[in-house]
């Protein structure tokens, strides 16, 4: 609760004479919350933000201005804005109904203008962002941001914070390759798949990664490599020379996180784990 002091000041004559010091206190009525819907993101995930204002006042607040720092961070010396406004995205309700949508400025911060909250009630703002390059990654990775109220006859500044975290978890994704092309009738040709994570969590057995395919057309005397080792068939994988059906064994399959590095300028580089299953056989 704010405080004030004030001393008046007595003159006669040449003489000066100070009157006790008096101490107030101004009952702060206007309170503030921030929430994200999503407690963690990606690269490049769109997170909604609602700002919640309640004036437990008996006089409106107008004119209040909302200002999101958007993240920001020192990196280098520099500040640097983890996330970016989603233009025309804000909603803006009092008392849970729609208002025309304040003045915006994308920033950073990001800010809106012309805010008014009614005696006893409550003003919402609901919009979104969107995570950049410079939105830490890996598995400490979080973005915290503050929204800061001001100006409508506020003793002071309000304030509220949030903070999401990086998704944790593997992020997969899978490509084919064949070669050669085109292949000679009774010759070898070969499939090489890449599995790549993205996520800052390896997959590990207990994920139960396989890969299965059915090859058309057929191959017979196949040889099976994962990541240069050699497969056995029946213990690391499954082939049906008759229908062309092809599995791996659940769990067989591991694929490590990806690495993040933060380069000079303060954006994110990743770089996949990997693994390669190559398989090889007669047309």
């Amino acid at each position: 609760m704010p405080t004030f002091t004030n001393q008046a000041t007595l003159r006669y004559n040449d003489t000066f004479t100070n009157s006790n010091i008096v101490t107030g206190q101004i009952v702060e009525v206007l309170s503030a919350t921030k929430t994200a819907l999503t407690e963690s993101y990606s690269p490049g995930d769109a997170v909604t933000y609602v700002i919640s204002l309640v004036n437990s006042g008996t006089q409106p607040f107008t004119g209040l201005q909302v200002s999101d720092d958007l993240g920001g961070y020192l990196f280098n010396g520099n500040t640097l804005y983890p996330l970016a406004y989603v233009d025309g995205s804000v909603l803006y309700l009092q008392n849970g109904a729609p208002q025309t949508a304040p003045t915006v400025m994308a920033g950073p911060p990001l800010q809106y203008g012309g805010i008014t909250v009614p005696a006893g009630g409550n003003a919402t703002l609901i919009y979104q962002a969107t995570t950049n390059s410079f939105a830490p990654l890996g598995t400490e990775g979080e973005i915290t941001n503050t929204v800061t109220v001001t100006g409508g006859g506020l003793s002071s500044p309000v304030t509220a914070q949030e903070t999401i975290a990086t998704r944790s978890g593997a992020d997969l994704g899978i490509t084919k390759a064949v070669s050669p092309v085109p292949v000679a009738e009774n010759g070898r040709l070969t499939y090489t798949f890449v599995i790549r994570n993205q996520g800052n969590t390896a997959a590990v057995a207990t994920d139960n990664l396989a890969v299965t395919d059915t090859f058309d057309p057929i191959l017979t005397d196949l040889t099976v490599t994962l990541d240069g080792v050699a497969l056995t068939e029946g213990v690391d994988y499954t082939y049906n020379e008759t229908t062309g059906e092809f599995a791996t064994a659940a769990s067989r399959i591991t694929v490590p996180a990806a690495t993040f590095v933060q380069a000079p300028d303060g954006s994110w580089g990743v770089t996949p784990g990997t693994a390669t299953l190559v398989v090889t056989g007669t047309v």
